[in-house]
This record gives structure tokens, sequence and C-alpha cells, in this order.
């Protein structure tokens, strides 16, 4: 089955995965989806992730990170550019979610990098995605 938008099903599957308390979510192996993992990861919102091979392109197997009480590190996950309407900022217009305790999921010129990432490296581009 071909996937039209490769990162919104992969922030699909790990809102699933969350909902139903899963430990690891099998996503799609793609340039951007391992970029998003990789920001993910160093942000802290999820313990690893690896490439599986399966054949084809590949999966990334994300294993989510937990509390000890049970609570997930990642609340809310909101895809805002889609494939209809992608929304570009500037490194000045760079969002700051929940007033900087999120991050905002941004695919610059030097790769897929964090809003505060960006900032460091004073470049903008395409806001993929919000994790709260």
């Amino acid at each position: 089955m071909a996937i039209g938008d490769p990162i919104a099903d992969m922030l699909t599957r790990i809102r699933n995965a969350l909902r139903n308390r899963s430990k690891t979510v099998n996503c799609v192996n793609t340039k951007v989806c391992r970029g998003i993992a990789t920001v993910l990861r160093d942000e802290g919102y999820v313990e690893s992730f690896d490439v599986v091979e399966d054949g084809r392109q590949g999966l990334l197997r994300i294993r989510l990170k937990y509390a000890p009480t049970g609570e997930s590190a990642l609340h809310k996950v909101t895809r805002v550019s889609t494939t209809g309407r992608r929304v570009y900022s500037g490194v000045d217009d760079l969002p700051r979610p929940v007033q900087g305790l999120g991050i905002a999921i941004v695919s610059t010129s030097k790769g897929v990098v964090s809003d505060r990432k960006a900032r460091e490296s004073r470049v903008g581009g395409e806001w993929l995605c919000t994790i709260e």
C-alpha cells in the first residue's frame, strides 16, 4: 500500500501507540522520518530508534519513553505543514510551543532539526510538526 504522506503516517502511528501504551512503534523508513526520529531522540521524547531491514526500504522501530508512573513523555503531537498546505517560517518567526517547553520540528537546509537548533544555526524552513 502506498503512503501519500509518510510524515503524517508516522505521527499518527506514534499517537496511536501512545494511546495503546505500546513500548515500540514501527514506521516507514524515509529520510525525513529518520530526521524526525533523531530529533525526538535528541530532545528526550523517545528512548531510541533503529532501522529494521524488511527487503524493501526498511522500517523505523521507535522505542517510546514513559515515566515510572506510566505517563508518556509525548503529550500532544500535531502535524502543521501538510501536502496541501505548506507552512514556512523564517528564523525570527519560528514558533515556541508551550512557551519553550515543547518543540517544533523544522526541515531546513541543514536537515531536520528542532526549533532551538534552527535558531542557533540562524536558518528557517518548513515547519513540519509540533511536539508538546
